[in-house]
């Protein structure tokens, strides 16, 4: 099964981290999967980045790769904090 073309939509969770002075963007979805960036441009550009040497490195390894639950795992989230 080819990835490429392929675009997954994983949700992306951008925040600002007083201590690394700088923005700092995860996908709760991908385990490990972080970035950082002065603006939070610069770190969703990162993320995307990481996400994708994050899908290519486990398809490699042979992990299995987490479906996207995008809206699902939003309202989950909403509903746990509620």
């Amino acid at each position: 099964m080819k990835m490429k073309g392929q675009k997954q939509k994983y949700a992306i969770e951008i925040f600002y981290s007083e201590e690394d002075g700088g923005y700092i963007a995860v996908v709760p979805e991908l385990p490990g999967c972080s970035a950082f960036g002065e603006t939070e441009e610069e770190a969703l550009r990162e993320i995307k980045v990481a996400m994708e040497l994050w899908l290519q490195t486990a398809k490699k390894e042979g992990r299995e790769i987490p479906k996207p639950r995008g809206r699902a795992l939003l309202k989950a989230w909403g509903d746990s904090g509620s």
